[in-house]
């Protein structure tokens, strides 16, 4: 392959500069660039591209929103589209109101200073940092580095728990079970969670913002409820559907 000619003084820099000036390591760039928070180099071969300062900034700003305002990569992909999963105006104006009003439900925006050290949590789980890694690439929590130590946030303590649990349950690696087979249940409840919000904001957009906060907190908890119900239904539901023995 014929290498392709670079304007230089707008793309200086190669991985390694990249890297060099922003502290992450290649695969983590490669990640942000797959999930398109960051544009693609300007390539000149198949393992070759350069990049400018619009992808330095760029960097910079998705480390900033990520370890310091604590949002995950979906959110910050959002922010960076400039549209909040396709709403509208209106409606983005209507969740920022409603953003206030349901805090005490669904919790407070994170503090830098409340970042939880995960390696205690690891020890007391008895997971490995890849495995939580997995899970952060996923979506199901936010793993912050910061000086070659990894944080998250307290809301996001939960994951470890879980699949430490599960792991103690008996899905083990030894059996084939790895983190990212959760990944079923993060795009289960991803694609719940769009048409619950379209839902709502369809049905009570028209309603002044603290009634419709009112209705959402008394709401969740039974809808949570109805989620763990229905999934032990339909595990119910399986186990009725085998035929009993038939004695001779």
């Amino acid at each position: 392959m014929a290498a392709r000619k670079v304007d230089r003084s707008r793309f200086p820099y190669r991985m390694k500069d990249l890297c060099k000036a922003t502290g992450l390591d290649r695969q983590t760039i490669h990640f942000y660039i797959s999930k398109g928070l960051v544009p693609e180099g300007h390539k000149t071969g198949r393992n070759m591209a350069y990049y400018g300062d619009e992808h330095l900034d760029r960097l910079r700003l998705v480390r900033r929103l990520q370890h310091e305002r604590f949002l995950p990569l979906k959110a910050i992909r959002g922010l960076l589209d400039g549209d909040i999963a396709g709403f509208t105006s209106e409606q983005q104006g209507l969740l920022r109101d409603l953003k206030t009003r349901l805090a005490p439900v669904v919790g407070q925006p994170t503090e830098v200073a409340d970042a939880v050290a995960v390696d205690p949590l690891l020890a007391r789980h008895e997971i490995r940092l890849d495995e939580l890694q997995t899970l952060d690439k996923m979506g199901l929590c936010n793993l912050i580095e910061r000086d070659g130590q990894f944080f998250l946030p307290p809301s996001d303590t939960w994951v470890v728990e879980v699949w430490g649990q599960l792991r103690a349950a008996g899905l083990t690696e030894e059996l084939g079970f790895t983190a990212a087979d959760l990944q079923v249940h993060e795009k289960a409840v991803s694609q719940l969670f769009a048409h619950e919000t379209e839902l709502i904001l369809g049905r009570l957009g028209h309603l002044p913002a603290e009634q419709i906060a009112s209705v959402i907190a008394r709401a969740l908890p039974a809808i949570n409820s109805l989620l763990t119900h229905y999934h032990l239904a339909k595990a119910r539901n399986l186990l009725a559907a085998v035929p009993e023995v038939q004695a001779n």
